[in-house]
């Protein structure tokens, strides 16, 4: 049987994209993101939403072409791969990073929030080398 590492969120960015390079001058970009549930509380029995908080990120043109749209509290769709990477600091205190390495981003945001829509992720709908600038053609309200 084959393996599959794929996950799958849609929620609102925490912050504003950071993209920068790496020594050898490929993109990346990270920003976070909360996606909310609700449940029962166990001891009340009310019902609460609960936050979870996952870590973006994206590498090469996809990184450059559009992390300067994604900026706090955009609703995007991000699809993509767990990866968890560890580090020691300088005092040897060894650290734990899971990241989503996303491969297609989709914003979420209707007219007027900031407006967007479709898919910039190169993952079988297409890239886009801009933000769009007219989206009455798109197909959700």
């Amino acid at each position: 049987m084959g393996n599959l590492n794929k996950v799958m969120i849609i929620g609102n960015t925490g912050r504003d994209a950071e993209l920068r390079y790496t020594a050898n001058g490929t993109a990346v970009s990270d920003f976070s993101m909360a996606v909310n549930s609700r449940r029962r509380a166990q001891q009340s029995g009310e019902w609460e939403d609960e936050t979870e908080w996952f870590q973006v990120v994206l590498f090469g043109d996809r990184a450059e072409r559009i992390s300067q749209y994604i900026t706090k509290g955009k609703q995007l769709y991000v699809e993509g791969r767990l990866r968890t990477r560890n580090w020691d600091d300088d005092q040897g205190v060894r650290h734990y990073r899971t990241e989503v390495i996303a491969n297609n981003i989709e914003f979420l945001d209707r007219r007027g929030e900031g407006g967007g829509g479709g898919d910039w992720g190169g993952g079988g709908g297409g890239s886009r080398g801009a933000a769009p600038s007219d989206v009455d053609d798109l197909p959700f309200e």
